[in-house]
């Protein structure tokens, strides 16, 4: 188990504006998590609680821009056809994104990884155990980076990669049955 060698926290808060930094210096990483969030609060004429829809979003946004940011990382991402600006992504543009028919949805995020697995077996279905180990691997390690938990669509896109798998190694061998 990794030891916390260092750690320090600072907490600001100023009519409405809450600004928080905390640092963790591990054996060899450093991890800062810094964000800062407006919070409107008002109150209906029930006297209830009214709060800004989206803010988990925009502060999950903040946190992953942030991380970007401190690893030097850019915050424009490449598709096949477009670009994805991290700083002006709205929450619509983000279910769109992992919609059905979206860039990381299953369909296309498993055709992606099919078609890299396979490429990088060269295309060749004598390999394809090695194939499925470096899949199940790759999902392993996704699994075991996000503290033993992933979302839906995470194994919706696992069972996708394994069923086109199966099929292009059962229209290899029916090829090769004929041979």
């Amino acid at each position: 188990m990794i030891e916390n060698i260092a750690n320090s926290a600072l907490s600001n808060t100023e009519s409405g504006k809450t600004t928080k930094q905390e640092s963790f210096q591990f054996q060899s990483d450093t991890v800062n998590l810094i964000y800062s969030s407006e919070s409107v609060t008002t109150y209906n004429n029930s006297l209830t609680l009214n709060t800004t829809e989206g803010d988990g979003f925009d502060l999950l946004r903040g946190l992953v821009l942030n991380i970007f940011k401190t690893q030097g990382l850019d915050t424009t991402l490449s598709t096949s056809d477009s670009e994805i600006d991290l700083n002006t992504l709205t929450q619509n543009d983000a279910q769109e994104l992992v919609a059905d028919d979206g860039y990381f949805g299953v369909e296309k995020t498993s055709d992606r990884i099919f078609n890299f697995a396979i490429g990088i077996a060269g295309s060749d279905p004598t390999r394809i155990d090695a194939i499925r180990e470096g899949v199940e691997k790759g999902f392993q390690d996704a699994y075991d980076a996000f503290g033993g938990w992933l979302p839906d669509i995470s194994y919706d896109t696992y069972d996708a990669v394994m069923a086109k798998l199966d099929d292009w190694a059962g229209d290899n061998n029916s090829l090769q049955n004929i041979s």
